[in-house]
């Protein structure tokens, strides 16, 4: 398999998954400032849509969209209890996790990156952005980890996009909770071997 990746990006998160999962993949860096490979290869010619992640499987098939991607690499080492089976009531509760993480986070971050995005407006993004970590804290007051007392890819999703809080200048120092989780999910050893390979730890 291949991971096509941008250092720190959201394809962090299907990153971490494969190291989880202990299965072998050839990462590619694909920069989302120029859309090339490191060779030089234009990677719209790869994924048309110019994003990072994308997941190409041994037989050349392609899968885009991180929570699609890390359910499926989740479900290729099914031990790793990474997602809960398919099918069950947990399964739906990891697909709303991911949707949530994906569509009040990860897309609340978006508009800070941009340089044209006025500074009134970012302020209203990181303000919705604060009011969701707040609410993750009180979800996070009895738990390890999002699912409960086991990792799952959810969690390494919103340690990627909670990781974009000290370059957005997103404050959750209030958020005792959500920092040791955290802190907690970065200890992990998968997670700091797929962050070094991106060049995000020495």
């Amino acid at each position: 398999m291949k991971l096509y990746y941008s250092p720190g990006a959201c394809s962090l998160s299907p990153h971490i998954a494969l190291h989880e999962a202990g299965l072998a993949f050839e990462p590619v860096m694909a920069s989302t400032k120029s859309h090339k490979l490191q060779d030089g290869t234009d990677y719209y010619g790869i994924n048309p849509l110019g994003y990072v992640p994308m997941l190409e499987l041994d037989d050349g098939t392609r899968l885009r969209e991180g929570p699609a991607i890390v359910q499926y690499i989740a479900d290729l080492a099914p031990t790793k209890n990474l997602a809960p089976a398919n099918g069950t009531l947990q399964r739906y509760r990891l697909q709303e996790w991911l949707t949530f993480i994906g569509t009040e986070m990860h897309k609340g971050y978006s508009p800070l990156f941009n340089p044209n995005m006025p500074e009134e407006a970012k302020t209203i993004f990181k303000d919705k952005l604060k009011s969701r970590y707040e609410w993750l804290d009180g979800q996070l007051a009895d738990k390890q980890y999002l699912m409960g007392e086991h990792f799952s890819v959810a969690d390494g999703y919103l340690f990627t996009v909670t990781n974009w809080t000290k370059p957005t200048g997103v404050d959750i120092s209030a958020f005792a909770n959500v920092q040791a989780w955290h802190a907690r999910v970065a200890a992990r050893p998968a997670v700091q071997e797929a962050m070094k390979a991106e060049g995000l730890l020495k």
